[in-house]
């Protein structure tokens, strides 16, 4: 699945569509989406 933000800038991400995740992709995911993992558990 890509994923693509509207606004500057404009990140692209990849993120598998799987029901799980390795932690090493959602780690890279999190990075490529600009967020440290503190920010992206707020998030949730």
């Amino acid at each position: 699945m890509i994923l693509r933000q509207r606004e500057i800038p404009h990140r692209r991400l990849t993120v598998p569509k799987h029901k799980e995740i390795a932690k090493g992709t959602l780690r890279a995911i999190i990075k490529q989406a600009g967020l440290t993992v503190d920010e992206f558990l707020e998030l949730l």
